[in-house]
C-alpha cells in the first residue's frame, strides 16, 4: 500500500494519472478540490470522468451533504469505471471529508473494495483507517 498513496497537496499529475475529487451532483466546482480539478479539466455540469479528472459526489445538486450511503454508491461506480482503464492512476482525494464534513473514519471504509485494485491510490489517512480495520 506504500507504493498506494495520493500526495496530500497535488499541484500537477502525470499523462497516465487522474485527479478524483469530491463533487456536487450538479458538477459546479466552485471550491475545494473540486476548485483544482478544473486545472486538470474538469467541466461544469459534467461528472465522473471527464479531462484528466474524476468527480465522485459526496453533495447533493442543491450542495447538501450526502449520506454515506448515496456516497458509497458513487464510489462503488468509480471503482468499476477505473476498472476500464488500468493503464491509468487514480489519485483519490481526501473526498468528503472537507466541505461535506466527514471524517477519514466515515469515508474511508466506503473505499474497502478500492483495496484489491492496484490503480486506486488512497489519502494516507484512508490506508490508516482501512489497515486497522483488517
Amino acid at each position: 500500500m506504500k507504493d498506494r498513496i495520493t500526495p496530500e497537496n497535488i499541484k500537477s499529475i502525470e499523462k497516465n494519472q487522474i485527479f478524483v475529487y469530491g463533487d456536487n451532483e450538479a458538477h459546479i466546482h466552485g471550491a475545494g478540490a473540486a476548485k483544482q480539478a478544473m486545472k486538470f479539466g474538469a467541466k461544469y455540469h459534467k461528472g465522473g470522468l471527464v479531462g484528466r479528472t474524476y468527480g465522485i459526489p459526496t453533495k447533493s445538486a442543491k450542495l447538501t451533504v450526502l449520506s454515506l450511503s448515496k456516497i458509497q454508491k458513487h464510489i462503488d461506480i468509480f471503482v468499476g469505471v477505473s476498472q476500464f482503464y488500468p493503464e491509468k492512476t487514480f489519485l483519490v482525494t481526501a473526498i468528503g471529508t472537507g466541505l461535506s464534513g466527514y471524517s477519514a473514519q466515515d469515508i474511508a471504509p466506503l473505499f474497502k473494495e478500492a483495496v484489491k485494485y492496484d490503480n486506486i491510490h488512497l489519502p494516507q489517512r484512508f490506508w490508516d483507517v482501512l489497515n486497522k480495520e483488517k
